[in-house]
């Protein structure tokens, strides 16, 4: 699954046919069958996969006690270093869930769409039991937030992953800690308003 998953990253949905899915994986078209009714089904299967690893990342990130604004931002970005390894290290599943899943078939775009949907009630679930600890004030536009927070979130690990050219083969000058500390401190200068 991994061999095709780079293909898709690298190729898009469309240019990959599953005679080349086969090929670097090395299995015969049967096989690829035998397991998968289609490229379609391959490839939803790779993104709720993903998806599930994915969301187990930021709900490592949710608050058992109450702490300082310190304590909050050191945990934020021990919960960003989580995330942006876990993208470094699955760099075509996130280079098809920001990048190229977005020109393939509804079905697919729908299923990468409901990731992204995941991936922010994840964090807005987080940022609610901030709130409940008294470690952030409450507010009514929760949801809003949630929603900025996630879009500089996904913006800076598209850049980082990427580069300015959207390379899945980009090597970013920072390590996933720097990158996820200075993320961090500029998530919570918006966080709290």
């Amino acid at each position: 699954m991994g061999a095709a998953l780079k293909l898709f990253a690298c190729k898009g949905y469309h240019s990959t046919k599953v005679s080349d899915v086969v090929k670097a994986a090395g299995v015969s078209q049967g096989t690829f069958y035998w397991y998968f009714q289609s490229k379609e089904q391959l490839v939803l299967e790779l993104i709720e996969d993903g998806k599930k690893e994915l969301i187990n990342v930021i709900e490592q990130g949710y608050r058992k006690h109450a702490g300082t604004v310190d304590d909050l931002v050191r945990s934020s970005a021990r919960l960003l270093t989580d995330l942006f390894t876990f993208a470094d290290r699955n760099r075509e599943l996130m280079a098809f869930l920001l990048i190229k899943g977005q020109g393939a078939d509804p079905p697919v775009r729908e299923a990468v769409s409901h990731t992204w949907v995941a991936f922010e009630e994840a964090f807005k679930h987080n940022i609610h039991r901030a709130m409940e600890l008294g470690m952030l004030p409450r507010t009514n536009d929760l949801p809003l937030r949630a929603s900025i927070l996630v879009c500089f979130i996904t913006g800076v690990l598209s850049k980082w992953l990427f580069g300015p050219m959207q390379e899945v083969d980009y090597t970013s000058a920072y390590s996933p800690a720097e990158i996820a500390e200075e993320t961090a401190k500029f998530e919570f200068r918006g966080l709290l308003g």
